[in-house]
């Protein structure tokens, strides 16, 4: 079984070929550096299954130059930059790798929140340019007391709920808007549940993203909404860049209606610096310092979630091909009944 993993990116998992080595011969295509790079049509061909290993990057192939894959793995939670209709129009199964790293992105989110409230991230900059005038604890803009505060979620699925357990480990109030849910959630979880976000906005002190990218949650965070979000809010997303309208959160935060935001992603990736909020953050403008605190789409990373994705994805193919047997598939809604798998050598 051979199995192409297209848009890798390091650290290398050496303990896949360990664990899986007899069993599936890997073919390593990494992140090109050019962004018009072509798949090779060998490759692409000769491939059973692919796994996409990046979030962002789409498989740099026509889907027709697939011929013999059977599934296709996003290693990784979310699965946007894959193709669901056209792969499952074609019977070809798309998952994806959802059990991970749900603590740390949860763990992450929290500590993006805590940069800005409790002021980490503006101390260690200003000890750093300055050891004795720096030394003040009154010079970071946002530290606020969390006990009593509003923690509101925005997607109570796997991770919001571990950001929503932690966040109550805090003794905050936590509140959770998902349209998606059905009724009784609250009653099992014992959070508070809106159903808008508006409603959200409005009482939050602290509103954390962990909504899946799609046409309904694309922009979700824009203009309007932030118009009705409670003064001083502090915005974290650890989902996906987009979900935020970036010029508008620009917007908000300029007239203070935001107070501070922490984001692992972005709309665009890496940093883009002819985006406002990108350049003003950059420029270390006055009126942002203490407010903004990015990170590299980073939440989902330890070394050991790195290698639960990896295991995970490879085993997911094989279940699929040896037993037939399929987990975590994204797009079954536009799945056409694929050909009899037949076990693979």
């Amino acid at each position: 079984m051979r199995i192409l993993k297209a848009n890798w990116y390091p650290p290398e998992n050496p303990e896949l070929l360990e664990l899986f080595g007899s069993k599936a011969e890997f073919d390593i295509d990494p992140i090109p550096a050019d962004p018009a790079y072509r798949l090779a049509r060998a490759r692409s061909a000769a491939a059973d299954a692919v796994i996409n290993c990046s979030a962002t990057h789409l498989l740099p192939a026509d889907l027709d130059d697939f011929e013999k894959v059977k599934i296709v793995v996003r290693e990784g939670v979310g699965y946007d930059n894959l193709d669901l209709e056209g792969w499952g129009a074609r019977g070809v199964p798309v998952c994806n790798v959802p059990d991970y790293g749900t603590t740390e992105v949860a763990d992450h989110a929290i500590a993006l929140m805590l940069a800005l409230t409790r002021g980490t991230d503006t101390y260690d900059r200003l000890l750093n340019s300055d050891p004795v005038n720096g030394w003040s604890f009154s010079r970071a803009p946002l530290v606020r007391r969390l006990r009593g505060a509003t923690f509101g979620i925005v997607g109570l699925g796997r991770i919001g709920l571990a950001a929503a357990r932690r966040a109550a480990a805090f003794d905050m109030r936590v509140v959770f808007y998902d349209p998606h849910l059905s009724n009784g959630v609250e009653l099992s979880t014992g959070y508070e549940r809106v159903h808008s976000l508006k409603e959200l906005m409005s009482i939050s002190d602290v509103l954390s993203l962990h909504a899946p990218r799609s046409a309904e949650t694309t922009g979700m965070i824009n203009a309007d909404a932030l118009a009705a979000a409670k003064p001083g809010l502090v915005l974290v997303n650890t989902a996906r860049g987009p979900i935020v309208d970036i010029d508008a959160l620009y917007d908000a935060m300029k007239d203070g209606r935001v107070a501070g935001a922490g984001l692992d992603v972005l709309p665009q990736e890496p940093a883009d610096r002819s985006q406002k909020l990108i350049a003003a953050w950059a420029a270390n403008e006055p009126w942002i310092q203490g407010r903004l605190v990015l990170s590299p789409h980073a939440a989902f990373y330890s070394p050991a979630a790195m290698k639960d994705m990896q295991r995970k994805a490879v085993e997911c193919i094989l279940t699929y091909l040896n037993e037939g047997r399929l987990t975590n598939c994204v797009n079954r809604e536009f799945l056409v009944t694929p050909a009899k798998v037949r076990k693979a050598s």
